[in-house]
Order: C-alpha cells, then structure tokens, then sequence
C-alpha cells in the first residue's frame, strides 16, 4: 500500500506538469502570432562586407559559411562540399574564399574563421537528421561529419560553435570514447 500512494502522487506530479506545459504551449503560440514572428527563419547574416574579385584569369567570390552552403555578398547561395565542411571544422559565420579557375575547378578556402567556442554533448538523430544536444540547445549537425568520425546515437561528442554569434549548426570536433 505504501508503494500505491507513492504511485498516485507520482501520476498528479504528471498531470499538474502536462497541463502546465500546455499552457505554456497556448502562451508561446499565441505570443508568436501576436509579435508575428517566424521561429523557422534563419538568422539574416550581413554580407555586405564581402568582395567579388578577379585574380589573372580566375574569379574569386568572398563567402560567410552558413551551414551547407556559403551566401555571398548578394545573398546567393551556393553549396560547399560537405566533406570539406566536415573535415575542415567549418563553423556558422566562417568566411571563405571561392576560386574559380579558367577551367571551372572551384578551390574553397577558409580565410577568417570566425571566434569558437568548444562544447560538450550527446549525439542525438531526429526526423532523420543528426543532431548534438549540449548545455540544453539543439544544434544540427552534417550527416558527413558524423560519418568521417564515426559517430553513433548518443555517444558524447565536443562541438564547435561561434563564440559570440547564435547558431542552429556545430561543427563536431571529436567523439569522446567511452
């Protein structure tokens, strides 16, 4: 009988707990419809400061990394190879260079990473993407990183993030063994 009361405490515990939640749920909604905000938005990212230049025969184009792809100085986006992205450790924020050869060969370079910061996390997969759950934020991750390091569902990684920028992507630096 002890057991039972425990139980049933328990159970009000969760009741009082999902109707606080969904109460919470109504206010945000309703808040966000107020303010008319779109939560899905990407952070707008300055570009005005980039340049498009020629060197010789060859076109080069200035970029801020976004996540998957690299948005110049009028907003256009292009994709970068994610192995590069992976194994270069490229962060939101980072600023490239894009060579573009006579021939068509497009050689990336990283110019101006922007300030990082290291944090700690779980690896974690929702609708079928990766993602690192550290100090309570949520941050995507390339399936390519956590392929070249080998990382499975829940094993503890270090991330690196803008150090005084937001993010909604890391860039994982390492698996932490077990």
């Amino acid at each position: 009988m002890k057991n039972k009361k425990t139980i049933i405490a328990i159970n009000d515990f969760i009741d009082t707990a999902e109707k606080s939640l969904k109460n919470a749920k109504k206010l945000l909604k309703d808040l966000i419809k107020q303010e008319n905000l779109d939560l899905n938005a990407e952070v707008a990212l300055d570009t005005n400061w980039l340049h498009s230049y020629s060197d010789g025969d060859s076109k080069i184009v200035e970029w801020v990394f976004t996540w998957e792809e690299m948005l110049d100085n009028e907003q256009n986006r292009y994709p970068v190879p994610v192995n590069y992205s992976s194994k270069s450790k490229l962060v939101q924020w980072d600023r490239l260079k894009l060579t573009i050869a006579p021939n068509g060969r497009m050689t990336y370079k990283q110019i101006a990473p922007i300030e990082r910061e290291t944090k700690v996390g779980l690896l974690t997969e929702n609708k079928g993407k990766y993602q690192v759950v550290a100090d309570w934020e949520t941050y995507d991750v390339l399936t390519a990183a956590v392929t070249h390091f080998k990382g499975n569902i829940w094993d503890k990684v270090t991330i690196i993030l803008p150090k005084w920028k937001p993010a909604s992507f890391a860039a994982i630096d390492a698996i932490i063994p077990a």
